[in-house]
């Protein structure tokens, strides 16, 4: 009889056999969560990478001949990073509001609660899917960005680039198993993805320097926090940004952290799942 068997025999009645981190049950969800939208990758990651080369086609065409330089780059080097972390940080949001709700819809919310995964397991596994899915995107439209001409993504500082884009990910990440926890149904997420996360992006300096703005709408871009996300990923590729690199990781990690703790307390409750 093997080690493992005689854990879960010697077990009293109650009493949890797995004591720390079930690394198995975790990787089973990621590798899930990750293979659910790998499976119609040519949805879930080659046609967002496609619609955001769009902007890029748009804008760089409508500018014509201009030699347009913003933040001391030229306008395609410095919309470029920009429209990256933004496709990563929509697609994380999208695949993490997904899981949960669906399960609720389909009565399938059981296959979640059931297995022998603590609250942190089971919210940890749905954001790594979906930071997994928001890597494949950014990664497939900066592959797609290497070969349009007159647009140069040549990473400067790679530490920006991992950081900044990890943070901005996992912060649409958590929003999503917020969102997908609150959600009764579809309309309730696409509300969310049409009335917050897609304007926040819009509206976050990514078609334009902040620093631009009169002092209203400078401010109100500075309180948005997709705004620091996507300054810091762009400074890994052009080397200029127009944060403050220092806070606006400190205020990330802040948020993702805030986010991170709510979703655990309304998972662990069970708040509009187990009842």
């Amino acid at each position: 009889m093997n080690s493992e068997s005689e854990i879960f025999i010697r077990s009293e009645p109650g009493v949890p056999s797995i004591r720390s981190v079930n690394w198995g049950g975790l990787q089973a969800l990621y590798v899930k969560e990750v293979r659910r939208f790998f499976k119609v990758q040519l949805q879930t990651i080659w046609a967002p990478a496609l619609t955001t080369m769009l902007y890029l086609v748009i804008f760089t065409v409508a500018l014509g001949g201009v030699k347009r330089e913003v933040l001391g780059a030229p306008f395609a080097d410095f919309l470029a990073p920009g429209l990256i972390i933004m496709g990563m940080m929509q697609n994380a949001f999208a695949n993490s509001s997904f899981s949960l709700l669906v399960g609720k819809i389909q009565g399938t919310i059981v296959d979640y609660l059931m297995p022998p995964l603590s609250t942190a397991e089971v919210l940890f596994g749905l954001a790594g899917a979906a930071v997994t899915r928001a890597v494949f995107v950014g990664f497939a439209i900066w592959l797609a960005m290497l070969v349009w001409p007159g647009v140069h993504v040549g990473p400067k500082h790679i530490w920006a680039i991992a950081l900044f884009g990890l943070l901005g990910s996992s912060m649409l990440a958590f929003l999503g198993v917020l969102t997908s926890i609150w959600a009764e149904k579809f309309d309730h997420a696409a509300a969310v993805t049409n009335f917050v996360v897609a304007p926040l992006a819009l509206l976050s300096g990514t078609f334009y320097s902040v620093d631009k703005l009169a002092p209203t709408f400078a401010a109100i871009s500075h309180a948005n926090p997709f705004h620091y996300a996507i300054s810091g990923f762009r400074y890994g590729f052009i080397g200029q940004a127009d944060i403050p690199l220092g806070f606006g990781v400190v205020l990330l990690l802040a948020i993702n952290v805030a986010l991170a703790v709510l979703c655990y307390v309304l998972l662990k409750t069970g708040w509009k799942i187990k009842s």
